[in-house]
This record gives C-alpha cells, structure tokens and sequence, in this order.
C-alpha cells in the first residue's frame, strides 16, 4: 500500500482524482483486500510509514527526462565555464502575470471563523519580465501589454544596460525568445549578452533575491 501510495495517483489504480487522502487510501484498500478502514485508522498506518501531508510538485508530462539530464549535466556546466571565461554573469530570465486583488498563502485566524482579507475592488493587472542571478541579485521590468518579441529585446537592452560584461540569459523556450526578432537583436549584440534555452517544461528555483527595477 505505501509503495502504491508513493508510485501511482488515485486515477491510475482506478479511483478518482490526482491527490491521496486517507479517505482515498481507505478506499484502495478495501478495493484490493475488502478491509475497511476510519480515516483515523488509515492515519496511524500513514505516520506508521513514514507518509506525511504535503503539497505536491507539478511537472509536465511532456517533460523528457533524458534532455533534463542532459541539460544538468552537459549543458549547464558548459554555460557556467564560457561565463566564467568571459568574466561573465549569469542570469535565469521568466515572465509573469500580476492582479491587484490576487491573495495568496496562509494566515491565523479564529477557529470555525473565515479570516477576512480586504482588498481594492477596482482589479488590474500588470506583466512583469525578470531576471535572477545566481548570486540571487534581481532585475525586473513591468508592463502593461502582452508578451511578445518586442517587450523582449527592450528587456533585453535593459539587462545589457546594468553590466559592463557579458551576460549570459538563460530562460525558457518561448515563442517570443526564440522569434526571429529576438535572434536579430541578439546577432547585433552578441558581445554584450547570449540567451540560452533551459529543455522544455522545465523549472528553475534560486535564493530570494534582491530587487533592482531595470
């Protein structure tokens, strides 16, 4: 049962949902062995094994492991070397959205009494493109319009504009990043910054930074 636990989702062993519950557990287990079992009693069995309650990683199922590898492995460590070859910085570049009535975490509240988060009901919304040092320096630029070629190289004139030294840019494989556009813009700045593609679907992480509006 732990392994079935760790190794499948509900859906996969024929019940529904993605996410484990000791009600799901319980009810895995009188599918295989007709043993029903309170969800205090699957509890016990569940610290018994060493299971906790934890919010699960999302990956993509398109996600190729071997190019993960690869990228880990080969072309991470080759990035790292022509930077420091160049006396370079490193960079991971990602876009986000932002809303002005977006709440997000956990709070204390009273027991049995919904905490209460007032906020402005005139909702907007801006965009932001960043970037992220390995050092956990951070450089932003907020916009209105949608994401596209242009939005990028004006990031990209801003990132060159904060160093006197090459950056290398490592980001994810978006239709804007890889447009002909772009690559123009890089060809004709090729001394100054190099743009780098992580494999599809994959994510990174890094210390929390410090801020420096670009």
């Amino acid at each position: 049962m732990r392994q079935a636990v760790l190794d499948h989702t509900p859906s996969g062993l024929g019940l529904s949902g993605q996410l484990w519950t000791r009600g799901q557990i319980g009810r895995l287990i009188f599918k295989l062995y007709e043993v029903r079992f309170t969800d205090p009693g699957v509890g016990k069995y569940l610290k018994r094994w060493g299971l906790t309650f934890q919010r699960p990683d999302k990956r993509a199922v398109e996600q190729d492991p071997e190019a993960v590898r690869t990228w880990h492995e080969e072309t991470w460590p080759a990035i790292r070397a022509r930077a420091k070859a160049d006396d370079g910085e490193i960079l991971f570049a990602d876009q986000v959205g932002i809303r002005s009535d977006q709440v997000t975490g956990l709070t204390w509240g009273m027991k049995g009494k919904t905490p209460v988060v007032r906020r402005t009901g005139n909702r907007f919304s801006v965009n932001a493109m960043s970037a992220i040092s390995t050092k956990g320096r951070m450089h932003f630029m907020v916009f209105t319009k949608s994401f596209d070629a242009t939005v990028m190289c004006r990031f990209l004139a801003r990132i060159v504009g904060h160093f006197d030294r090459k950056v290398h840019l490592i980001a994810d494989r978006h239709s804007a990043h890889r447009s002909k556009t772009v690559r123009a813009w890089l060809a004709d700045h090729q001394d100054e910054i190099e743009l780098h593609f992580l494999p599809s679907s994959t994510r990174t992480s890094s210390s929390t930074p410090t801020s420096n509006a670009a």
